[in-house]
């Protein structure tokens, strides 16, 4: 169903933003990125936020207090988020660990957890005041790596919000090192984490010589379209989100063949392509796109260790005409989405990273293409710094704020009495989301 946009603004004292160095001398030396770290389309922040409620056992302990101290102490162990980045000749990014530090931010705010509502989801009102735009703060190159505000609320909970440069981390990653900041905020430790960080990006550098060996068709341009990546006016886009509860995704699996092995994400992403796609009112025979990320962790032999904390992602597209995504069953698209994973190998990764140093490090090829990143199973619900899990922990802003009408992040939901559902967040025209709002419905509705 379509969630009400959250209205409720509130008013924001951020104090003097400061620099939180580790807390113990780290290395100082440079380490590179890996070849699937640094290509161009990951050079832009990851924006994630998580809400929590009060916790009568902590009235006298200050959260952000609590967790700059914990952020200081799991910088030992990751030191090189406390360093900056450096481009070296054919655009490749090293870290210089410095030691220089990461900017956190407290702040209070006039407003309890109450007041936004039963339902916290993206769009977030006052966004830009939960996370601060510190000036020099949120560019590429020469600058914090990360950047972390704590928003005390007037009812005893906060809002914990960062912005991660996403060349260091993967969403894994940073949830990996979320929890190293809990752990020691709660007392769990000593200041170690219990999981270990892992740098090892050289396992994921190109080899000399580089070879594609496999197609990798997301950077492969779409020919027949007119289409470009923004097609209508900035000014249009609305941002809504969507729940699927249990029940929705109940009804949507019913139109399926039971023999049909698929995940709950297969489904609803299968679903919301189809009707942005009409809703986009594509020609029958245009070419369009979806694509998704896939950890590729375990594809390797070994796997990559525990620990491992970079980018190890890799999106193949699933491609189709809109005629065919349109007016074939549901089934028939459940089935294109899953094949992708299939593709994600070792020897993918490593063409993948090749294909990197051989090309440039490209962009994906995004237009006439619907781009998910499913946080569902990360782990950002389950990080608890000692007052508890959040009542929402995921993505801060649509993906599609950063790139209108073409990204969006699955986030999971928990509603009071135990309901687990997912928020979907969209950005589209106006015209074109009330279309989409029908088509979803209908499609829940009528099961097919």
């Amino acid at each position: 169903m379509e969630l009400p946009t959250m209205t409720r603004t509130f008013n924001v004292r951020r104090q003097e933003a400061e620099l939180v160095l580790p807390a113990r001398p780290t290395p100082t030396e440079t380490k590179p990125l890996s070849d699937i770290d640094d290509q161009e389309g990951l050079r832009f922040p990851m924006t994630f936020i998580h809400f929590y409620p009060k916790n009568d056992k902590k009235q006298e302990d200050d959260p952000a207090k609590v967790i700059k101290s914990a952020l200081a102490e799991a910088l030992v162990s990751y030191y090189p988020f406390a360093g900056r980045l450096k481009e070296l000749p054919d655009k490749k990014l090293v870290v210089e660990c410095t030691g220089e530090g990461v900017l956190f931010v407290e702040a209070d705010a006039d407003v309890t957890l109450e007041e936004l509502g039963e339902e916290i989801h993206p769009p977030f009102p006052c966004l830009d005041d939960l996370l601060f735009d510190v000036p020099e703060s949120d560019g590429i190159l020469n600058c914090p790596l990360l950047t972390i505000q704590v928003t005390r609320l007037r009812c005893g909970g906060f809002i914990f919000a960062l912005n991660l440069n996403h060349t260091m981390a993967d969403s894994l990653g940073l949830v990996q090192f979320e929890n190293a900041i809990a752990e020691i905020a709660r007392g769990d430790s000593s200041g170690v984490p219990s999981v270990t960080p892992v740098w090892a990006r050289e396992l994921l550098n190109a080899r000399n010589p580089p070879s594609e060996t496999c197609t990798h068709r997301e950077f492969i341009p779409i020919s027949n379209t007119k289409r470009t990546i923004f097609p209508f006016d900035p000014r249009e886009f609305v941002h809504k989100s969507f729940y699927f509860s249990p029940e929705d995704i109940a009804a949507l699996r019913s139109s399926l063949p039971s023999e049909l092995k698929c995940s709950t994400f297969d489904v609803l992403i299968a679903c919301l392509w189809r009707c942005r796609t009409i809703a986009l009112e594509f020609e029958p025979d245009e070419e369009v796109r979806t694509l998704y990320f896939i950890n590729a962790r375990s594809r390797f032999n070994p796997p990559l260790p525990e620990g491992f904390y970079g980018n190890a992602i890799a999106s193949p597209p699933v491609v189709s005409t809109a005629g065919e995504l349109i007016t074939n069953p549901l089934s028939y698209v459940v089935e294109l989405v899953r094949k992708p994973k299939a593709e994600v190998t070792e020897e993918y990764m490593k063409s993948l990273a090749d294909l990197m140093v051989l090309r440039g490090r490209p962009r994906l090829t995004l237009v006439s293409t619907y781009m998910v990143s499913d946080l569902t199973r990360i782990g950002f619900d389950d990080v608890d710094f000692g007052w508890g899990k959040p009542v929402y922990a995921g993505a801060a802003r649509a993906a599609a704020e950063l790139i209108p009408g073409v990204a969006t992040y699955f986030s999971p939901r928990v509603s009071k009495e135990g309901e687990k559902g997912v928020v979907v967040p969209v950005c589209l025209p106006k015209l074109a989301m009330e279309k989409f709002a029908k088509e979803v419905a209908s499609m829940v509705k009528r099961n097919i």
